[in-house]
């Protein structure tokens, strides 16, 4: 906002922070292919809390949505040199054209990042559709998958749910809140619906916080998913039978929780109980 004379459009800064990260070895954000390209979840929530603290100004308009740096205290100066020569050479590049020129060109060169796009045949010619056609992944067989947050992103967890072409998410946390930002409940349904996936919080699958506590070695977590088959799942079996019907209908499901390694967590004990039901035809894969 600094470098950009303290005043953005919405669509503008996540392009031009996109643009930026590109020439990063080590990107200082993730985006994920959304209804205007590409778009950080944690860079617009920065941009709430620069806002809460009075940083930011942020102004709606007829013409959109407007951001203006309030504060500014020589921010160019406290970044890496390196860092500083990139975001100088975004300016030179990209710094004198329109939004939708801007919005074109993340299009055209970055073409997965608009699959999602709801202007994208209004500034594209045929050919570029084709090629942003070409980057969607379309499965007709459905499959059972198993993912954790752990360790990633909001941005690459949504990256890889599309890639796979999940297309409902299946919470089994007990309670599905996380001090990791973007994997609450609400924050991580608005995310999904942003990209065309149901999200389904299934708490009668989850396990109780207390029981989890004590966990130090495998062993530990065996015994306590040992426990959870023959009370839980046992108990909530129609909740297994209603993932099992989403799968019938042809979805491509993914069960979901924190861990990411799939043995210390109770997802796999859940994929697990339906991929033993009787005529499955769907596969099971880790993501």
């Amino acid at each position: 906002m600094s470098v950009f004379d303290g005043k953005l459009t919405a669509k503008q800064l996540q392009k031009y922070l996109f643009l930026f990260t590109r020439k990063q070895a080590v990107k200082s954000f993730d985006f994920v292919p959304y209804h205007y390209g590409c778009f950080s979840f944690q860079a617009n929530q920065d941009v709430l809390t620069l806002t809460k603290y009075g940083y930011f100004n942020i102004s709606e308009t007829d013409n959109g949505r407007f951001y203006e740096l309030i504060k500014n205290d020589g921010f160019i100066n406290m970044l890496k040199p390196d860092d500083k020569k990139k975001l100088l050479e975004v300016k030179e590049q990209f710094g004198k054209l329109t939004q939708t020129n801007l919005i074109r060109y993340t299009y055209q060169k970055y073409p997965y990042y608009a699959i999602k796009s709801t202007i994208a045949t209004d500034i594209l010619n045929g050919s570029e559709i084709i090629e942003i056609e070409r980057q969607k992944r379309h499965f007709a067989d459905k499959q059972l998958f198993t993912i954790g947050y752990e360790g990633i992103s909001l941005e690459t967890y949504i990256n890889k749910l599309i890639i796979n072409d999940v297309n409902v998410l299946c919470d089994v946390r007990k309670n599905a809140y996380s001090q990791k930002y973007g994997f609450s409940k609400k924050t991580l349904e608005l995310a999904c619906k942003g990209v065309d996936i149901e999200y389904i919080h299934l708490p009668d699958l989850g396990i109780v916080s207390d029981k989890r506590k004590e966990l130090r070695t495998q062993a530990d977590y065996d015994v306590l998913f040992d426990e959870y088959k023959k009370t839980t799942l046992l108990n909530n079996f129609a909740s297994l039978l209603f993932i099992r019907n989403l799968l019938d209908k042809g979805k491509r499901v993914a069960l979901t929780c924190f861990e990411n390694n799939p043995k210390q967590c109770h997802r796999s004990c859940v994929a697990h109980s339906l991929m033993q039901l009787p005529n499955i035809d769907y596969e099971l894969k880790m993501l």
